[in-house]
Parts: C-alpha cells; sequence; structure tokens
C-alpha cells in the first residue's frame, strides 16, 4: 500500500465552500473519503441530522482524521427552522467527537464568528466570552462547547465571512447582482474580514502537516501531538472592511459600471441579527503553527484573477 494511502481522512461534506477546497488541500495528507448530503461522482452520502448515521459511518472507515466542513448556515432561515440547524450546528459535532475519541481520530471544526455579540470595540479573542444574538451564533457555540467537552483531539477554527469562486456566498451574489442593477445598496456599519475559502483550506491543511510530519512514524506519536496543540483558534485574514467596502472593491476588480451605496443595518433588516464587529484576532492561530493569512484585499485580488 502507498505510504499516502495509510492515514484515512473523512472529509465532511465536500459540497461546501471550504469542504470543495479541502478536498484539493489534504489530498498529500493521506487518502480522502468525503461525503455530500446526497451520493454521487464517487462521494458517500451522510446526513449530519442523523446521529446513528455518523455513528455508523466513522465506525465503519475509523479513519484517523474527520475534517467537519459541513454547517447549516442559512442564518435567518435558522430563526425558524431552529432543530435542524441545532441537529446539525450542535448535536452532530458533539456525535463527531464522540467518535473520534472512540477510534483514536483526531477531529477538525470550523466556527463562526456569530458567536459573538459584535459589541467590543476592537477584534475578539479566543478567550473573549461568547454571547451570539441569533439561532445560527447560538447552534454554532453549542457545537464548539460539545466538541471541547467530549475531550478528544480537536481543532475548532473560527473564521468569518467565507467566499468563493463556486457556491453561494456575497461575492458571487455582488457579481451577480451587479449585471442586473445599475446601483446597489449594501450594509456599511458591519465590519469584519472576508475570507477566501481556498486559504482557509490551505491553512488548515498545512497546520495539520505541521503536526503530522510525514508517514514516517506511527499514528499514535502524530495523535499526541495533534492532542498537544488541541483547542480553539481564530483563523482568518488580515485586515477589515465592511459589506460596503467588501462590495465596492469587488466591482472595482471586476471593472463594473455598477455603483455602491453605503446603508446601515437598520435600514436593511433581515430576520436574524447579525454583529456589528466580526473582526478576529489570529495570534494563537500564527504563534502555534507558525502560520497567517494575507490580507482580505491580497486574497481577494487571487480569488478574483479565477473567477475571471
Amino acid at each position: 500500500m502507498a505510504e499516502s494511502m495509510r492515514r484515512r481522512i473523512l472529509l465532511i461534506s465536500v459540497g461546501g465552500q471550504i469542504g470543495w477546497e479541502l478536498l484539493r488541500c489534504l489530498q498529500p495528507l493521506g487518502e480522502i473519503v468525503a461525503t455530500t448530503l446526497d451520493a454521487g461522482r464517487g462521494y458517500r452520502s451522510l446526513n449530519l441530522a442523523d446521529p446513528d448515521a455518523i455513528r455508523a459511518m466513522i465506525r465503519e472507515l475509523r479513519p484517523q482524521l474527520i475534517v467537519n466542513a459541513a454547517a447549516y448556515t442559512a442564518v435567518d432561515q435558522a430563526e425558524d427552522d431552529v432543530e435542524l440547524a441545532m441537529a446539525i450546528n450542535a448535536v452532530a459535532p458533539g456525535v463527531l467527537a464522540e467518535e473520534a475519541k472512540r477510534c483514536g481520530a483526531a477531529l477538525v471544526h470550523y466556527s463562526t464568528e456569530y458567536v459573538f455579540n459584535g459589541s467590543k470595540a476592537s477584534a475578539y479573542l479566543e478567550e473573549d466570552v461568547p454571547n451570539p444574538l441569533s439561532v445560527y451564533g447560538r447552534s454554532k457555540l453549542a457545537g464548539e462547547q460539545a466538541i471541547q467537552h467530549v475531550g478528544a483531539a480537536h481543532l475548532i477554527l473560527r473564521t468569518s465571512w467565507v467566499y468563493g469562486a463556486r457556491g453561494k456566498n456575497f461575492l458571487l451574489t455582488i457579481l451577480r447582482l451587479a449585471r442586473e442593477r445599475p446601483e446597489l445598496k449594501i450594509v456599511d456599519d458591519q465590519v469584519g474580514a472576508p475570507n477566501w475559502s481556498r486559504l482557509l483550506a490551505e491553512a488548515t491543511a498545512q497546520a495539520l502537516a505541521t503536526q503530522l510530519r510525514g508517514f514516517g512514524e506511527k499514528w499514535d506519536a502524530q495523535l499526541e501531538r495533534l492532542r498537544e496543540v488541541s483547542g480553539l483558534y481564530h483563523l482568518s485574514a488580515g485586515g477589515s472592511t465592511s459589506w460596503c467596502g467588501f462590495a465596492r472593491r469587488i466591482l472595482e476588480l471586476a471593472e463594473s459600471s455598477s455603483r455602491v451605496q453605503g446603508i446601515t443595518t437598520a435600514e436593511y433588516p433581515l430576520r436574524a441579527m447579525r454583529p456589528m464587529n466580526s473582526r478576529l484576532i489570529t495570534d494563537k492561530f500564527t504563534g502555534t503553527f507558525g502560520l497567517r493569512l494575507p490580507a482580505w484585499d491580497e486574497a481577494l485580488q487571487l480569488c478574483m484573477a479565477e473567477v475571471r
């Protein structure tokens, strides 16, 4: 058996923005078994709202790494779909952690700045007390806490404002709307850092690689190193902007003639409340893994080159 086949990675779910990028980035680290909601194209189907299905798959595959890139991300819809949001974002991560601990695996899980209420004047540290404003935020916080309670080897990576060259996201929505309208009205009083899904996936794979260090040693030694760095980390691009600033830069890079008018959050009411401040301090991640994401504008330019 080839060396790269000796470590099995269960990737959940390849259909999302980060998951799609992880499918490529994790390849050097082992054999990937990827899941989607619906089986097809060689992927396994997995319903994260079904704890028994999660347990059965992990006990069958016995992976060394479980990377959970799935989430219920319909922030406004979650206000009315509480049960499903909690099942996917809160219960499932706990089950994944339990099964990871049971079979001697490590778990990587993604979370969100929506666990904070956004009232802090400066950027958020991992130690800041969460206080989510929405069902989505509460469900993601509950997922973090469930993983931490189990005590399996884990990395919880909080990030913000994820976009990419595929799927449903702010960048692609702005490009579409700019083709349809001469002027866009975008919220200008919420601040954060946009994050390209590819760079998040690459940073994840590189962070894991720093601890795994190839295939020459036994998994127990690699797992022990992952236990030593287990914890919650903020992973985000450098700098910050508003949604309006993000939109303006997208259209500038796209050479669009559509204009962007800044509005307040109050002028664009939504079902779920959003944090006004989504900025995250990432020094802990950099100090542990020696990695830092580039500034959000630099990453956007790279992504836009691919979109074009």
